[in-house]
């Protein structure tokens, strides 16, 4: 069962009081709070990972461990993603991040497991794992979404260490933009995907989704993208499935992508007709579609996976017990070769 948050302690407050109203005429042994949650289906598929690009291999390596030495869903999906935070080779996620145009990193992320908690924090500085800060958020606080300073301050409040995540590579980078500016929207390639976002089913059948990045290249500060905001950048329901985002957020928000990808599963698509049916709604709703990239991964309850993207050169990372781990490159709507 997952942990009793802060949140679902509150919602199941009246629930003790009923019962404790009630206890002369309960049946012997009965729990209410196990009787609120529903009993969890294993999904002949468990467990399994799957994440974005190559870097994901090492994620999954750390998530799987996890799952292996009895971690749930949720504590799989936040110990895989850390590790892309912590390598300064990583452009776009935590150290190392290329910073914006004022050359401050911030950095964005999000967390949610199958039955509905999440937590995430957006434009946060110097601090090196926020998809840690914004589990604390979901389970420490009544709150969703911390941001700036006052995801900072929460951050400290709750133990984490400041760190100078702006790398000297990040900052040569910067420094060439600011001479050269070569304009404002990066290029749709490999090295400007901006996210790492993880899928996890274990054991138990259970779901969870994790999201982290250090957004676009030199953007304007304080812009936040899709990675922190629940059912764009990330979405996670035990009944059906997980989905996350990568590329252009802009794009993802304006189709509430992931959220999208899910409840195409519900209505029965496979995970990869799912997120290509999402990535032409991406189309529909971003007239300037062929300048961007976006990119979708998905996994439902069975353990399936499957992926879709605008344009190729995106790729992602699947581990299963029959199969280990190793990368997929999805489908695009354009054509590798136009």
């Amino acid at each position: 069962m997952p942990p009793i948050t802060r949140r679902r302690f509150i919602r199941r407050a009246p629930l003790a009081l009923s019962a404790t109203a009630l206890a002369a005429g309960c049946s012997p042994g009965t729990d209410s709070a196990a009787a609120e949650q529903p009993a969890a289906t294993t999904g002949p598929g468990g467990p399994v990972i799957i994440s974005t690009w190559r870097h994901g291999l090492a994620a999954n390596e750390a998530a799987w461990a996890n799952l292996q030495a009895g971690g749930s869903a949720l504590d799989a999906a936040e110990a895989g993603v850390r590790v892309t935070e912590a390598d300064p080779e990583v452009s776009t996620v935590g150290i190392g991040g290329r910073p914006d145009r004022d050359g401050i990193v911030t950095l964005d992320a999000a967390i949610m497991d199958g039955a509905g908690d999440c937590g995430s924090v957006l434009a946060l500085q110097e601090i090196l794992h926020p998809i840690s800060v914004a589990r604390r958020v979901m389970e420490n606080t009544p709150h969703v979404m911390l941001a700036g300073e006052g995801a900072q301050q929460f951050a400290i409040a709750e133990g984490f260490p400041l760190t100078d995540l702006l790398t000297d590579a990040a900052r040569v980078d910067w420094e060439t933009w600011k001479r050269d500016n070569p304009g404002y929207r990066p290029p749709i390639n490999v090295e400007n995907h901006d996210t790492i976002g993880l899928l996890t089913l274990d054991r138990n059948g259970n779901i969870a989704a994790a999201c982290t990045t250090s957004g676009a290249a030199f953007k304007y500060h304080g812009r936040v993208g899709d990675s922190p905001i629940v059912g764009a950048g990330l979405y996670a329901d035990n009944n059906v499935g997980a989905a996350t985002a990568t590329g252009w957020g802009e794009a993802v928000v304006r189709a509430c992508g992931s959220f999208l990808v899910v409840e195409l599963m519900r209505q029965g698509h496979s995970p990869t007709d799912a997120c290509r049916l999402a990535v032409e709604r991406v189309i529909e709703k971003n007239p300037d579609w062929r300048e961007i990239q976006v990119g979708f991964i998905a996994l439902d309850k069975q353990g399936n996976t499957g992926g879709y993207c605008i344009h190729p050169n995106f790729d992602y990372a699947v581990y299963t017990e029959s199969e280990g781990n190793r990368m997929v490159v999805p489908g695009s709507k354009v054509p590798s070769d136009e």
